[in-house]
């Protein structure tokens, strides 16, 4: 049902090096980023696998509050993607595994992004 989704970031070049790190293992990566000639000088760049779906915008306000779970093709790329999102400056929200209050094969891991976002990569996927 949603087609992309942006949020706000406080440090765009921060925030880059952060979600760089954590979607690699996730297959995505920043596809595009708009010119600034259209956004009044502000930086904005869009991630996905094969389009830009989830966009920042350097702005404010930013902040704590906020959830995004990202679809992982499997376990393996929810651990790799809690360690390489630690690895790049997140802090721990949540470690991996099961979460069967939700349903039996729910595989998550969750991180707290530079701006206190709390961000997941999640499988639906049995073993």
């Amino acid at each position: 049902m949603i087609d992309h989704l942006g949020i706000s970031v406080s440090n765009f070049d921060a925030s880059k090096t952060f979600y760089d790190q954590a979607f690699a293992p996730l297959g995505a990566s920043l596809l595009y980023m708009v010119p600034e000639q259209y956004t009044g000088g502000v930086k904005v760049g869009g991630y996905g696998r094969e389009r830009p779906m989830f966009w920042l915008h350097e702005a404010s306000p930013t902040g704590p509050g906020r959830h995004y779970a990202f679809s992982a093709r499997s376990r393996a790329e929810v651990d790799a993607f809690h360690k390489a999102a630690l690895a790049a400056g997140g802090k721990d929200n949540g470690a991996p595994g099961l979460r069967p209050h939700y349903h039996a094969d729910y595989y998550g891991a969750f991180v707290f992004d530079p701006d206190g976002n709390n961000v997941e990569a999640v499988c639906h996927a049995p073993e």
